[in-house]
């Protein structure tokens, strides 16, 4: 079964389940669905940052220093995201990520539609990781600071393409840390 064909949660914009659909549904009508975010530390508490692949359905080949992804139907956020954190960083045994806040997505843009609600969470990672390469093209582990020193040289106009929503996922992350 390819990733479109699986079955997924619609939601409304109050996150309560409405239907179901398969994701290529979701992405091809905009539909509103559910996603966990990851912020994977290392054990010097470096960030986990990737690039995903050009095959990627949404932000293809863009940077993100989140791992995660759809959350099955049926399927918790919290099992979403340990799932999809082994699953991307390949590895088994990690700890369950803890739960650090929600929001709802909206970018505006018809290529994502209504957006999704995402579940932000942390995890560490003390695992040597093998990153999915059906996910991820490239990745490091970087300090706070330059992670905010790539963010920053991007946001001038140069430098990498990050995904927007793990952008604003992290800009709430450290609002909410200050």
């Amino acid at each position: 079964m390819s990733a479109a064909d699986e079955i997924i949660d619609i939601v409304d914009a109050e996150d309560r389940v409405v239907r179901q659909a398969t994701r290529g549904e979701a992405y091809a009508e905009g539909l509103r669905h559910r996603c966990a975010f990851v912020l994977v530390r290392d054990a010097e508490d470096r960030i986990f940052v990737h690039r995903r692949t050009a095959t990627k359905a949404v932000f293809p080949s863009r940077h993100d220093m989140f791992v995660g992804g759809v959350v099955g139907a049926g399927e918790s956020y919290d099992d979403a995201a340990l799932r999809e954190a082994e699953e991307e960083l390949g590895v088994s045994g990690l700890p369950r990520p803890v739960r650090l806040f929600s929001f709802l997505y909206e970018s505006g843009s018809e290529a994502v539609g209504q957006g999704w609600w995402s579940w932000v969470y942390e995890v560490r990672c003390v695992l040597p990781v093998s990153p999915q390469a059906e996910e991820i093209d490239w990745h490091a582990f970087l300090t706070e600071a330059e992670l905010d020193r790539w963010l920053a040289e991007s946001a001038d106009g140069g430098g990498r393409r990050w995904t927007p929503d793990g952008v604003d996922a992290y800009a709430r992350l450290k609002a909410a840390r200050a």
